[in-house]
């Protein structure tokens, strides 16, 4: 099965065996990378979609079908493993898709697309028809939601799912909220409105900055979220979170790609650039890291083997593909860069170099002297 790197998009497959291709979504298009026999060097194999911004890759499992969205560019599928594509928007009325999530609902996929401005829309027929969620902006926060650069439009940047209810959904709303619904997307309410005690300050801190979410398998009172300045967790369904700082973290560190092991998941990585996009601009430096945690993010240890001691861009994307003995992860940056580590972690390569840019739009554009 074909495993995607993007951003937005799904960030955690299961395989029989290592995936033999790589759907990358950069700044021009797709591009599918193809894994060589026997020890043989990654090569790429094929482009699509270019000259479209790719925020999202989800790969319907029972049909094989590949969904790619794109920022500002509408949403595709492909029947042929990415080699042609064909627009499926009837009812997605935002052309601005930002992520896409897949998961089993009533017997049956179910897609769902997030979108700039943030909204949420699903398909249960492959994308041929999509259904509007408007209770996503029915929220009592759906006014303070905003987004730092112009025109300040906040967006659904990330959707997950409980890992045993499947009316359960969750969206990250960056800047805005992490929201829940326990209705299959029909109402939802907000979990970080009582944040998190800062010791500090002596009181109860909110995030609103949320990247990724994610909800340990054993316990789905437990969720962690990255977000602007940091880690953070909650143990008892959202009502409280606790901040978590890897070391040498500074205080305005972006963490942003976060994933865990889908059968282990006290195993867990996330990528994060030093400071805030804000300094990007005058530093052109983002200093993306890649960090694992093997006691469920009670502890960090920063990656390094075959991975840049430093580099100016950011980890715009990575994903974890678990194949049943051992595990691979696929980490891309906003150069253009794609490293892949087969042995969890330990040890990485870089596949591809020279692509466009593999990030959300604009981060790219922030680093670039």
């Amino acid at each position: 099965m074909a495993v995607g790197l993007t951003h937005s998009g799904p960030n955690v497959y299961s395989s029989p065996a290592p995936t033999r291709e790589l759907l990358v979504g950069t700044r021009e298009g797709l591009v599918i990378l193809a894994r060589g026999e026997a020890g043989a060097p990654w090569r790429l194999a094929h482009r699509a979609l270019e000259g479209r911004f790719i925020s999202a890759i989800v790969v319907e499992p029972d049909s094989g079908t590949i969904f790619a969205g794109a920022f500002h560019g509408g949403l595709h599928a492909s029947t042929d493993g990415g080699r042609t594509w064909e627009r499926r928007e009837n009812g997605l009325f935002i052309d601005d898709v930002f992520s896409l999530a897949a998961r089993r609902v009533k017997g049956r996929m179910r897609l769902f697309a997030g979108t700039e401005p943030a909204n949420l829309f699903y398909s249960d027929d492959l994308g041929a028809h999509w259904t509007h969620l408007p209770g996503l902006r029915q929220v009592k926060t759906v006014d303070q939601w905003w987004f730092p650069p112009p025109p300040h439009v906040a967006h659904t940047k990330f959707i997950t799912f409980d890992p045993v209810d499947e009316r359960v959904v969750y969206a990250c709303i960056e800047q805005g909220a992490l929201l829940k619904s326990e209705d299959y997307g029909e109402t939802w309410r907000e979990l970080n409105t009582l944040g998190f005690y800062n010791d500090k300050t002596r009181s109860m801190d909110v995030f609103y900055d949320v990247h990724k979410a994610l909800i340990d398998p054993r316990d789905p009172r437990k969720l962690f979220v990255s977000g602007g300045a940091g880690l953070y967790v909650s143990r008892d369904g959202g009502r409280g979170w606790e901040r978590r700082m890897a070391p040498g973290w500074a205080a305005d560190v972006y963490p942003d790609a976060l994933v865990m092991h889908p059968r282990q998941p006290d195993i867990m990585f996330v990528a994060a650039a030093e400071h805030n996009p804000a300094t990007w601009r005058q530093t052109h430096h983002a200093g993306g890291k890649i960090y694992r945690s093997t006691d469920a993010g009670q502890t960090w240890e920063r990656l390094t083997n075959g991975l840049p001691a430093d580099t100016q861009h950011e980890f715009g994307a990575v994903t974890l593909e678990d194949w049943g003995a051992g595990f691979s992860l696929y980490a891309a940056t906003t150069g253009g860069e794609v490293y892949a580590s087969d042995d969890g972690g330990d040890t990485w390569a870089c596949i591809a170099a020279d692509l466009a840019p593999i990030s959300k739009r604009g981060h790219e554009a922030l680093i670039v002297a």
